[in-house]
């Protein structure tokens, strides 16, 4: 019997979700959390062999959830179930150690298919994401990735690499914080980044922050 932990703050998704999982053979949901705090207390409660991972629990943007739960639960597989398309996420999060990204609008076969196939030791990946794999394999490798940035998107590194908060750089730019954080979005995206603590190491260590 497979056992599985879901994280997801909307608790009619979570029922959604343990409604699939109850109809596959051989599945069981062991614990279910609305923010990553009780997540991470029931994955060292429970040990489960899946931790089913909303990509967006209340504060904590983009990837830093599955970075945390990767720091104190390093063995623990992780499916990312996300709103967002693969274009956004997916390829930073089997970067960060996820063992599979699904979006919210597939199939509910599509789930226990990628639950399956994680617990066999593989990784999940569907057509899309197939599709963006092949492309960066074909992309060349020209200049280092901040290079990749526009001049907004450079600006905003700089600042949070500083230090400065989400709410700080807006003030700081006069745009936004909803505009900060797409621009920081973007920014995961070109770089490969998944958290701000990481943007911030890369930040230092080219020399970026004034």
């Amino acid at each position: 019997m497979i056992s599985l932990v879901i994280a997801d703050d909307h608790e009619l998704l979570r029922e959604g979700v343990k409604k699939i999982i109850r109809s596959a053979p051989g599945l069981r949901v062991v614990g279910e959390a609305a923010d990553l705090e009780q997540a991470l207390r029931l994955v060292g409660q429970h040990q489960p062999d899946l931790l089913v991972l909303d990509i967006s629990l209340p504060g904590h943007d983009g990837l830093d959830g599955l970075s945390e739960v990767r720091r104190q639960f390093p063995e623990q597989r992780v499916l990312m179930l996300s709103m967002y398309g693969e274009e956004r996420y997916a390829l930073p999060a089997l970067k960060a150690g996820a063992a599979g990204y699904i979006t919210k609008t597939m199939a509910a076969e599509e789930l226990v298919k990628a639950i399956r196939k994680v617990m066999e030791g593989g990784t999940y990946i569907g057509p899309r994401l197939a599709e963006l794999l092949a492309q960066e394999a074909r992309a060349p490798e020209t200049g280092a990735p901040h290079e990749r940035l526009t001049a907004r998107e450079s600006e905003i590194l700089a600042l949070i690499g500083a230090g400065l908060q989400v709410k700080q750089v807006a003030a700081e730019l006069g745009i936004s914080v909803s505009s900060v954080n797409t621009y920081r979005l973007r920014i995961f995206q070109k770089m490969g980044l998944q958290s701000n603590a990481a943007l911030i190491r890369y930040a230092v260590q080219h020399g970026l922050v004034g």
